[in-house]
């Protein structure tokens, strides 16, 4: 131990090993400092205080922002620092709504668990008088500010890592909130649905969209065929929840807990992601030959879909056509399946166990229905599955274990790999190099795209040609990688995304989690591959069957109908127009200006003051209506201008003057205005 680079906690010896921050090294020594607003993948906010220490000479400070210095003296348990702390939760619990034995976080509340902690047993301030509307309007995700306790995770977990920030703080004072631009509602902004905010949020204010009591009056229905499918991610978390280690394979108990509750089949998705490798991997093979919408965008993540739509709308054409694993499974059962029993798709239920909030959104989708069929009837998290089975009563951890249903519980390993980042571009590799090759492939493994790095890139020789990949988790990893494209520093041939860090394993409907039982999950994962009877998906006999009796071929016109689907660009935020300038006369020009994200980041904030000007100076005020309207759907050549209904494309400030003399001054001296 280096006597010149220690510090002294609570009067133990504690050396510098290249800790960021106080907080790093106290937790080193095995103290848990209490925090609500620090987490390691996220900046340092140091706005909750909880993690306060005393130095000897200094006083109290936030340990989270304080780098270590040698010499120090720290104390993390004096007097002063207990009061600080007790003062700080109570100042919360103040400000919360109190409805813990009702609330969705009960139990499993960081705000709640710190009040136990510190033998909060009586908070001496009165409840705040405001009580601000929930949120509800979302399909994955309800806000509840009621009980925000303004510690900015959800902020920075948006903005950082997935790099979409529709979330920030608003007001003033004891006013500010976190809510979404212009107060709108989720449903009215480009929220992609991908829950991360609800991972780190850690009291009831974000939280996964709770619809356990459709399942359960679904399976209490005599009249439907309720069936069960399983995510591949699910089986190597959903046993965390009962107090088994993170990374075992629980399979067996799933499918057991699910039959106990009252599903009358229990499938697996896995099967679907065999089906999706198989299209997918004709769809990109097809592109290679032709040279044409390459590079192929991967399109089994719901959020990254969405999120595509949104921000990369002339990217749209690279995504696969292929429908996830999910909707290829609520289609492969409402269309083919129900038919073996004599039944119509609307007396089949089908409901989804996965890890994704997105999942819900998808299964939404209006694509994804038939004559008012959904596909998939209902979508549960793995949290929402477990409460299920806490409901019931099940002793998950002793239950004996079961398996899948068959035709559709038959999978191999490359469908089971699809829970973890690179597991579709392995799996996808895997098939092509015997299409292209003609060969057996032996070694089935692609080291290169698995790992938890954020972007990892690799070249593959198919028969000769290159192919080159890039595999992506995270949403702000996306964003960097499109925009590397956009300017030509990068160039690949297929493109793996997945919105959520580490894949499926570090969905937001899993088990709340840190990197390394996420990790940990991820192994379980390849493990489940290694000891799969088969690893291919070309290898499945169930789906070489369903192409003989259903699809006819990959790619066929019955494939396409059924396994495919088809995107469009979306309106970034939706709402009321702001009326700046009126007019009093009848026959007035309706002038909108975008300010919507895109046309905002391009200036049309200063287009919309030259338009005000402009109309004053030239006498228009009072022949003009002028307002800022929300999206225009011109993203691509933002920014966008409507005149009594005709879309003029990139306004900037030195158009207005023109474009106010042609379209509407020229009116007036036409006559085809009144005048004053």
């Amino acid at each position: 131990m280096n006597a010149d680079n220690l510090v002294y906690i609570d009067n133990q010896p504690v050396e510098i090993e290249g800790e960021n921050n106080l907080l790093q090294l106290i937790r080193k020594t095995g103290i848990e400092l209490p925090t609500f607003c620090y987490h390691s993948e996220l900046s340092v906010y140091g706005a909750c205080r909880m993690c306060v220490v005393e130095i000897e000479g200094q006083g109290i400070v936030a340990s989270c922002s304080t780098p270590p210095q040698a010499g120090r003296r720290i104390l993390t348990n004096s007097p002063r620092v207990q009061r600080v702390r007790r003062t700080v939760l109570e100042l919360l619990l103040a400000n919360h709504e109190r409805d813990c034995t009702t609330c969705e976080k009960n139990g499993r509340c960081k705000l709640q668990e710190l009040a136990n902690r510190f033998g909060i047993s009586k908070v001496r301030f009165g409840e705040r008088d405001l009580k601000l509307p929930i949120d509800n309007s979302g399909t994955s995700i309800v806000r509840d500010p009621n009980k925000c306790i303004l510690c900015g995770d959800c902020v920075r977990m948006c903005s950082e890592v997935q790099g979409i920030g529709i979330l920030d703080f608003s007001n003033r004072g004891s006013k500010v909130t976190v809510s979404p631009a212009f107060g709108k509602n989720i449903s009215e902004i480009d929220c992609v649905s991908c829950g991360q905010c609800t991972a780190v949020c850690p009291t009831g204010a974000l939280v996964v969209k709770k619809e356990t009591h459709k399942a359960w009056a679904a399976l209490h229905n005599p009249e439907l065929t309720v069936v069960a499918q399983v995510a591949p991610a699910v089986r190597v978390a959903l046993g965390e929840e009962f107090g088994i280690p993170a990374g075992e394979i629980v399979t067996g108990k799933v499918v057991a807990a699910l039959k106990r509750l009252g599903f009358n089949k229990v499938f697996d998705t896995s099967l679907t992601a065999d089906l999706t490798v198989i299209e997918e991997t004709h769809e990109f093979l097809k592109r290679l030959e032709n040279n044409k919408r390459l590079p192929q965008f991967t399109s089994c993540c719901p959020a990254w879909v969405k999120y595509a739509e949104y921000n990369a709308p002339e990217r749209l054409h690279q995504l696969s056509s292929c429908r996830s694993p999910q909707q290829m499974f609520g289609s492969l059962v409402k269309k083919h399946w129900a038919k073996s029993l004599g039944k119509k798709p609307s007396e089949i239920y089908v409901i989804s166990i996965m890890p994704c909030t997105g999942k819900k959104y998808e299964a939404a989708r209006p694509e994804f229905s038939e004559d008012k069929v959904r596909d998939v009837d209902l979508v549960l998290t793995t949290q929402e599955v477990a409460q299920m089975i806490r409901e019931f009563g099940l002793d998950f951890v002793n239950l004996d274990a079961e398996s899948f249903d068959m035709p559709l519980g038959f999978t191999t390993g490359a469908g089971v790999i699809f829970g973890a980042s690179g597991g579709v571009a392995e799996a996808t590799l895997r098939y092509a190099y015997e299409i292209v090759s003609g060969e057996t492939l032996e070694q089935v493994n692609f080291e290169a795209v698995r790992g938890f790095k954020g972007l990892k890139e690799t070249s593959v020789n198919l028969n000769g040609r290159e192919i080159r990949l890039a595999v992506v988790h995270g949403l702000g990893n996306v964003k960097k990688l499109l925009q590397k494209m956009k300017e030509g520093k990068a160039e690949y041939d297929l493109i793996e995304v997945m919105a959520c860090p580490g894949g499926c394993i570090g969905g937001a409907g899993q088990p709340i989690a840190g990197t390394e039982v996420k990790q940990a999950r991820g192994r379980a994962i390849y493990k489940a591959d290694k000891l799969s009877q088969l690893r291919k998906s070309q290898d499945n006999p169930i789906v070489t069957r369903l192409y003989q009796n259903w699809l006819e071929k990959p790619g066929s016109e019955q494939a396409h109908h059924s396994l495919h689907t088809k995107y469009h660009p979306r309106v970034k935020i939706k709402g009321e127009d702001i009326e700046l300038m009126t007019g009093v006369e009848e026959d007035k020009v309706d002038i909108a200006v975008c300010v919507g994200t895109c046309c905002y980041q391009k200036g049309s904030y200063d287009t919309l003051r030259e338009f005000m000007k402009q109309a004053e100076q030239l006498n228009l005020s009072e022949r003009v209506k002028l307002h800022a309207t929300f999206c225009l759907e011109g993203c691509r050549h933002s920014p966008s201008v409507k005149i009594d209904g005709e879309i003029l494309e990139e306004v900037l400030p030195d158009k207005v003057e023109s474009i106010l003399k042609t379209k509407v001054l020229s009116r007036v001296k036409r006559g085809n205005l009144k005048t004053v």
